[in-house]
């Protein structure tokens, strides 16, 4: 038996706030090592890790160390934005996102200027301004008053 159906509009099903959030996280992620994998195709970068230096820095345990930490936090920020309370969700994202411009402009400065690392470089600060934007923007609950409607739950409650 054949049956037929029928074209229509798309239902719209918005994600929540912390799967937008997971989502940017994870993205910002791919950027960002996407970005420094592609910059040793660049001649001369491989000679120079192989010679102990990553732009102008030794490569030491030191600098490993701060590397790791710059990758460990925002890979962090995918799982804590599943896990922590909303309104420490929402001020983490915003501190540390806004905290995560710094390195990339110091990428801007420092790095090998090329059109796929100005662009990635672009597409980095583009998430992180939508990680900002969506934490900063995250829906609230509106207070009950101190009336019958307070003992309601809000899908229940009426309004006047």
């Amino acid at each position: 038996m054949r049956t037929t159906r029928t074209a229509g509009v798309l239902e719209r099903q918005p994600a929540s706030t912390r799967v937008r959030l997971v989502a940017a996280w994870t993205s910002f992620m791919f950027l960002y090592a996407y970005v420094d994998i592609l910059v040793m195709y660049k001649p001369g970068v491989i000679e120079d890790i192989l010679d102990g230096v990553v732009w102008e820095f030794a490569i030491t345990q030191t600098w490993a160390v701060g590397a790791l930490v710059l990758v460990a936090v925002p890979t962090a920020m995918v799982l804590l934005s599943t896990t922590l309370p909303a309104r420490a969700c929402r001020v983490t994202s915003i501190v540390v996102a806004s905290i995560y411009v710094l390195p990339t402009a110091f990428n801007v400065i420092g790095g090998s200027w090329t059109y796929y690392f100005g662009l990635g470089i672009a597409l980095e600060i583009a998430v992180l301004a939508f990680i900002i934007r969506t934490a900063w923007t995250w829906p609230r609950t509106p207070r009950a008053n101190n009336d019958v409607e307070a003992s309601r739950p809000l899908h229940t409650a009426r309004t006047a």
